[in-house]
């Protein structure tokens, strides 16, 4: 059976898709498995074993383009066998149609009842991104629920010698850290920094770090080199060389391979989170208005800390959330990331 699976446009929604490949694989152990994605996609889908090819999404995100998506969906037909739609946009659902895919599978979602065949309802019943893809491996009559579904952790496959080329491209960089043990951070986080934990609070914990003999590398993408900045900045400056800022320097294959070198990551939610998680690094996941149960990271070597009362979030206003922090977030202090970085140590 060949399947076509149109992939999630997000770094953590792509890292958590591997769970319903490698559940498909199990349902139907003949299956060849391809993705479209956009072409950033590709160094994640390479490192995934179940997926045979990766297809470029060449529209960006929210660009409808009718014509160019039946080109697209006439170009595959008569390749597969089943198609699966992972985003709820009507739009994502348009080129296995045109792809004339007999088998068309995906949750209820923007006015698409004529499009999926094998439509899906009441995803409320699964809490979790990951279940709602993982249910797609199965036949409609046969769907686990919520608490019976199997979840196979995503894991992004780190290859040592090419893990190590990665290393020696950064040399020049990394040439002060000497063998001090890494700890990585991903201060960077989607749609500004509300779900960011504040800057200072990163530079504090990096300063206790270093004082004990760690070193400590920044990731992220381009806009989150500022931060990185804000972070190396506050920094006593005898301890600047020991903090070394990689945002907007690394590609995402080489992001994976750094990150899969750390000893332990801490991280905003975010998609390198959940790349940390895939990669079997030991995790500190910081949570403010985001939820932990919708999308936590996929590992049993995670710590997600929130701070919480009585169940809910803090709402209350200081002079330090002006810059745009949550609460909860400014709440969580460095000492309590501390201790969960030592228990993931100890």
């Amino acid at each position: 059976m060949n399947i076509l699976i149109i992939g999630p446009s997000w770094v953590g929604d792509m890292v958590m898709s591997h769970s319903l490949y490698q559940q498909l694989c199990l349902q139907y152990p003949q299956c060849h498995i391809d993705v479209m994605a956009p072409n950033w996609c590709k160094p994640l889908l390479a490192r995934m074993p179940e997926v045979r090819q990766a297809i470029e999404m060449p529209l960006g995100h929210g660009k409808f383009a009718l014509c160019e998506r039946y080109r697209l969906g006439k170009a595959l037909r008569q390749r597969y066998d089943m198609a699966i739609v992972l985003p709820n946009s009507l739009k994502s659902a348009l080129i296995p149609l045109f792809a004339q895919i007999k088998h068309r599978r995906g949750w209820k979602g923007e006015s698409r009842y004529f499009l999926l065949n094998d439509l899906r309802h009441h995803k409320q019943r699964y809490p979790m991104m990951v279940q709602r893809y993982v249910a797609l491996a199965f036949e409609r009559n046969a769907v686990p629920s919520a608490t019976e579904m199997p979840i196979l952790a995503p894991k992004l496959t780190v290859n040592p010698q090419q893990q190590a080329a990665t290393l020696k491209q950064f040399e020049k960089q990394t040439a002060l850290l000497g063998t001090r043990p890494l700890i990585g951070f991903c201060p960077g986080a989607e749609f500004g920094p509300a779900k960011r934990w504040p800057h200072y609070h990163y530079a504090k914990l990096a300063e206790m770090l270093i004082e004990q003999g760690y070193a400590i590398m920044l990731f992220g993408s381009a806009k989150d080199v500022e931060v990185g900045e804000q972070i190396r900045n506050t920094l006593p400056e005898t301890l600047q060389p020991f903090c070394v800022n990689l945002a907007g320097q690394t590609s995402l294959d080489q992001a994976v391979d750094l990150i899969a070198h750390c000893a332990v990551i801490v991280s905003n939610d975010s998609g390198l989170m959940h790349i940390a998680a895939a990669t079997s690094r030991p995790l500190v996941a910081l949570y403010g208005p985001t939820s932990p149960t919708y999308t936590p990271p996929l590992s049993d070597k995670a710590i997600i800390l929130r701070k919480i009362e009585g169940g809910l979030l803090k709402v209350r206003k200081s002079t330090d959330s002006a810059e745009g922090y949550h609460q909860s977030l400014i709440d969580l202090s460095p000492q309590d990331v501390m201790e969960a970085v030592r228990s993931l140590q100890a």
